[in-house]
Parts: structure tokens; sequence; C-alpha cells
């Protein structure tokens, strides 16, 4: 008989969240740490120790045995290093103890992780540094308290530093904005996240089967199945059982971590699937997105499946990226992206809308590099996923209020009634009056901009700092202008339209797919970073190194040693990938055609003895032991050129792009055409039909 399940009761019984804190704390702790939180004040160690005591016991209570300081240093996952809660009394006996000297600091071994250059390998100390706005959480018998992760001298080597950084910084500007419209109450802006995720779900026996996988996270060959996602039969249809069990405990197991997961489907392609939360602040949405993505796979190998969080794990099916929600809100509980019913409300939601747009027509270069990755090389520009060319979709109705106030021409709503453009008599602009774009790259979607072309396994924090980074700088250009004028109604009225007016070019609401847009855009002179070899130089192109130094995020080595890390990773994966192809075809793929061919053959030649027509067996093998030649030969070409592999990084990515990729696809052509003709007994590796439809 199937239990109750009380979700208010589970829902963050894993936390040690603000409740648990003011249940467990004095009331003097407890207003210490919010403080801290809200206004960024410091803890004194009593209150430190305090809360470092009440965290030990909440946590082995709930059977805690040890403590992790739980950080994102820049391979893009988490790390964490276990100590045990236990001490000695002498006498061979031991005490739970947790300090808060060990609560709000720790030391980890840093030399393993990525750094750009940011220190030698043999200066190895790193050290974390308590997150005291994200919560402590329990994770598997370990209380798990997130931090961010520095260098000795001080530099940050994690993805959390520099968006608590870019989030201060931002609501800064935010607060100057609220401040010339009459917003007294508010005392931060707080950028709102919700992160789609989208996954596929195999079956693990198959996996372990397919070298490709286990080595790259995507099928390296694999020949196109009679049936794909043509049908459109998968898309939100009913939710086989076996996905719907590990939805179930995926779904009670991210509640008691916290993580508001809201929504589960089906996608698009077979064995799809995607999970959506509520939306929540920057900083804990980037944390939660981490823990969904590590829980999405152990929770799989209970069920004997495994997740794929790759963007484009089989060719000819839709990819799998993490649309990024994002908006802004203050901490009175207001959507600054929602359009308002009053002049006042709308001449602000235009000023903040003509930030975003400004922004992202300056910073497009940069927005495409915060989503370069080799994987989402394969996932941009098809199959739903945007394409390469930033731009910004904006309804029809909320683009011809744009284009009223560029003319200065008179608006008509809804309803027929015709307004005057001026800021005094702004129109009401309604929300979700229009079709979503799904080829758009950056879309409106009633309150909020939804960035579509994060890959689905990359962390969120850098796509969000750097929309975070670039609307502080534009709010900063405007409260400079708006702070010194003598007449603000009439000043503001010319800076939106001045604004839409000179960067109206990143506007686009069609077909992001059409070959015309493509050309319009370059006419336009929007950039079209086809791929992250072509991208990533932008990371440190001076304007973009410029806007982080110059707001706080980064210095100008951590930024470029970011560029070194994404410029590595790049290089590495194209490696293992094409290592892992040349291993399989010379060690699976043609001694299984090659056992083939000749079994066809010697049927050939008891068929002949026997007169009986061979046809098929000898114009299969002569078909086979053709394509197979052609394969040897795309792979002696390919391990060539792997050999050749430039020494220096930039002249690596581009090398890799260039040639190995080029290598790569026709091997696989090669390949997937020899899967075609040969046996499925003889095949020595699950084929599509199997990996897609098998769960």
């Amino acid at each position: 008989m199937e239990t109750t399940l009380h979700l208010p009761e589970l829902f963050g019984s894993r936390v040690f969240n603000e409740e648990t804190m003011k249940e467990r704390l004095s009331p003097a702790s407890y207003g210490a740490w919010k403080k801290c939180v809200t206004e960024g004040t410091s803890l004194d160690i009593s209150t430190a120790n305090e809360i470092a005591e009440a965290m030990k016991q909440w946590a082995v209570e709930k059977g805690a045995t040890h403590f992790t300081h739980w950080f994102q240093p820049m391979t893009g996952v988490t790390a964490e290093k276990h100590d045990s809660f236990i001490s000695p009394v002498g006498g061979g006996r031991i005490m739970m103890e947790f300090s808060g000297k060990e609560l709000v600091r720790g030391e980890s071994d840093a030399s393993s992780f990525p750094s750009g250059g940011l220190r030698a390998t043999f200066e190895a100390r790193g050290y974390t540094a308590w997150d005291p706005t994200s919560f402590a959480f329990l994770k598997e018998g370990t209380l798990c308290i997130p931090t961010i992760f520095c260098s000795y001298s001080g530099h940050a080597l994690d993805k959390k530093t520099p968006l608590l950084r870019s989030l201060d910084e931002m609501s800064r500007q935010a607060i100057r904005i609220l401040r010339l419209f009459g917003d007294t109450q508010t005392r931060r802006v707080i950028a709102q996240v919700g992160p789609e995720q989208e996954y596929f779900l195999i079956d693990k026996q198959l996996y372990a089967r397919r070298k490709d996988l286990r080595m790259t996270g995507r099928t390296l060959f694999g020949a196109k199945p009679p049936r794909g996602q043509e049908l459109d039969d998968h898309y939100y249809g009913a939710i086989k059982p076996r996905v719907a069990a590990f939805m179930k405990d995926l779904d009670e197991t991210l509640w008691s971590l916290g993580v508001p997961s809201k929504t589960k489907h089906n996608e698009v392609a077979p064995s799809q699937h995607e999970m959506a939360p509520i939306y929540t602040d920057a900083n804990t949405a980037c944390d939660q997105n981490q823990l969904v993505m590590e829980v999405m796979k152990k929770v799989a190998d209970h069920h004997d499946l495994v997740c794929l969080l790759h963007e484009k794990p089989f060719a000819g099916v839709n990819g799998s990226g993490k649309h990024d929600n994002w908006s802004l809100g203050t901490d009175t509980g207001k959507n600054l992206f929602r359009p308002g019913s009053t002049p006042s409300q709308n001449a602000q939601f235009l000023l903040f809308l003509a930030a975003f747009v400004k922004g992202v027509d300056e910073y497009q270069d940069f927005l495409r590099t915060t989503v370069a990755t080799a994987g989402n090389d394969h996932r941009l520009g098809a199959q739903e996923a945007p394409p390469a060319v930033i731009s910004i979709f904006l309804g029809d109705e909320l683009n011809a209020v744009v284009e009223s106030i560029i003319q200065g021409t008179e608006y008509t709503d809804a309803s027929k009634k015709t307004l005057e453009i001026g800021v005094d008599v702004l129109p009401a602009i309604r929300q979700d009056t229009t079709d979503r774009n799904r080829t758009s790259p950056m879309a409106f979607t009633g309150n909020k901009f939804e960035f579509r072309m994060l890959g689905s396994s990359q962390s969120i924090s850098g796509p969000n700092i750097a929309l975070n980074t670039i609307m502080a700088e534009e709010l900063k250009q405007f409260a400079d202008e708006l702070e010194q004028s003598t007449d603000f109604q009439g000043d503001l009225q010319k800076l939106i339209r001045r604004v839409f007016t000179q960067h109206q070019r990143i506007i686009f609401n069609g077909n992001g797919y059409d070959g015309a847009w493509i050309a319009e855009a370059e006419r336009r002179g929007l950039s079209n970073l086809k791929s992250a070899a072509d991208a990533l130089p932008a990371y440190v192109a001076p304007k973009n190194v410029e806007l982080f130094v110059k707001h706080g995020i980064y210095i100008k080595e951590e930024i470029q040693a970011r560029y070194e890390i994404h410029v590595e990773n790049y290089v590495n994966v194209l490696k293992i990938e094409a290592s892992t192809m040349i291993d399989m075809i010379r060690h699976d793929i043609l001694p299984a055609v090659s056992r083939y061919a000749a079994d066809l053959c010697t049927r050939a030649d008891s068929k002949k003895r026997m007169d009986v027509p061979c046809a098929y067996e000898i114009n299969t093998a002569k078909g086979v032991a053709k394509i197979a030649d052609d394969l040897m030969e795309q792979c002696r070409i390919l391990a060539s050129d792997l050999e050749e592999l430039p020494a220096g990084p930039e002249t690596a990515m581009r090398y890799c792009h260039d040639t190995l990729l080029p290598d790569m696809v026709n091997a696989r052509a090669s390949a997937d055409a020899l899967e075609v003709l040969t046996a499925a007994e003889y095949w020595p590796m699950p084929v599509y039909s199997q990996l897609l439809f098998s769960v």
C-alpha cells in the first residue's frame, strides 16, 4: 500500500534553512545572521560558533557524520572534501565537534583544479569561505556548506565569487534608478532565475556497451533510425512507468533538498525529458542547478538508467538545452520587467527594458562566449535550439510600443484607444499578448527574458554573471545621465527613445532559422560566431575585459584565466572525442564488419557450390569491404592529424575546429554507412533505435 507523501514536511527537510535557524539560534544570533545576509555585515566569532553548533546538532540528529565545504571550481561541476565531526577527548573516546572557524573557513588542496595560470601547480593552497546567503544542506550523511573558493593570493578560483560580485553591483546600480522614480523603500534588487533543465534517460546496460557515451557523453557514431521524433508523439506525451518512477524519486529528493522542482514532462526527442523549477534568487538557483544535475545522475543510477546531460548525445534529434529565465525583482516584491498599469510604472519598465536591449546589443559577443562549448556547437542552430546570432524577441505588442517610441508616432492599444506616446501618458502594456519564439536566443516572455542558448551540462553562473554585469553597466550610464537632469520627465523620454533608436538592430521577432535572417543580421552588423572556436576569443576582447574589471567582477588576470580554461577545455574535449573515435574504429567497428564480410564471403562460396544465387552476399560483402577501406583510411588521417595537434592553446583550438572536426565528420559518415549494411548481430554496439526507445 502506497504511503501518503506529506510534501510540506518533506520540502527542505534536509536544508538548514531560515526557519530551522530561527528555531535553533538565539534571537541575537539569528538577527546577526539576517543582517549579514541583507546588509552585508560581518559575523563575529561567537555568533559563528553558535550557528556552527546548531548546524552540527541538526545534522547529527539527521544522521550526518561529516561536513564539507561545497564549492564550484572552474571545472563547471562541484567539489567537496569531507571531514568528520569527531574530535578525540582522551581515553579512547571522541566527541562530535564543529566550530565557527570550521564553518566560516576551510582549506583545500587547489593544485589540481583548473586555474588558467592564476597560480603555479606547486602553489597548492586554496581557501573556501562560507556563503551565508546560501543554505547548508545534507547529502548522503554529510553536511554540505556552500562556499566560495579562492587561491592563497586571493584570486577567485570558482564560479560563485564573481556571481556574488555581479549581483551586488547590479543591485547597486539598479537602486540608483529606482531612487530617481521615487522608490525609497527598496534596499536591494535581486536577479531572479529559473533554469529549465533538459536531459535524456537511457538504459544502463545499453550505455555500458557504448564506449563513446562512457568516454565523451555523446554518440560519436549512429545511423539515423527508422523512427526519430517525426511523429511528435513524445513531446508532452504520457510518461512511461519507468521514467515516471525516476521522476517521482527525483522530485522527492530535490524537494527534501529545498529545490522547488515544479514541472516535469517529456521533451521532443525520444527519451528526452525536462525538469523546471520555480524561480528563486540567482545565487540559490545556480547552487540548486548544480545539485539538480548531480541528483539526476544518482537517481537515474538507482533505476538502472543513465542520465545524459550532453548538449547533443544523439545526432538528428533535438539536443538538450538549459533555458535561463532571468528577471530583476526588488526586495519589496516588485518585478522590474513586469509591464505596469500606470504611466510611471511603464516609464520605469521601459527604462529597464532599454538598458537590457542596449546591453545585449553592445555585449552580444560576450553573451555568445558564455554558452560557447564544444558540446553546444552540435546543438545551436537546429532542432529548436536558437542560432548563434544573438537577437532579442519582444513580441508584437511590445515591439509596436518600441517602434512608436522610436518613430515618435501614436500607439494604438488592443482596445483601439489611441494614445500619444509620452512619458506621462504611456499606455498600459499587457503581458503574454504574443506567441513564444522558440528560435530566439533571448525572448521576452511577459515579465522575464528567456536566454535559450545555454547548454544542458553547463553551469548557469557564467551567463548570469554576464547578464548582471551588463545590466549594471547600462543602468550606471542611465543613472549618471539622469541624476544630472533638471527635466527628469523630458530627459527620460529622450533617453528611452535614443536608446531604442540606436540599438533596434538587436530586436528581431521572426524565424531565427531562416537563411534570410542570417543575411539580414549580417547587414545589421550583428555578430555570427558559429562555433566556440569563433566565439571564445571575444572573452578577452578589450571592451569586455574593461566591462568586468570596471565593475569589480573580475580582475584582468581572473578573466584571462577563465578564457584560457575555456580554450583548454575545448581542445581537451575534441582530443578525447577524436581518440575515442579512433579506438572504436580500430578495435570495435572494423573487426566487426570484417567478420561480417568474411562470413558473407563464406556463405557466398557455399551457395556457389550448391549452384544457388548469392548476389546479396557478394554485393553486400563488396559494399562493406569498400566502405571499411574508406573508414580505415579516414581513421588513419584522423590519427595522423591528432598527432600533429599544435602546442599553443589558441592555435590548437583553431586546429581542432578546422582539422579534427572535419576528419571526425568524414569518419562518422563511413561508420554510419557500415552500420546500415551490417547485420545486427555483428554490429558491436547498441544502435539508435535501441538507445532511444528502450526505456
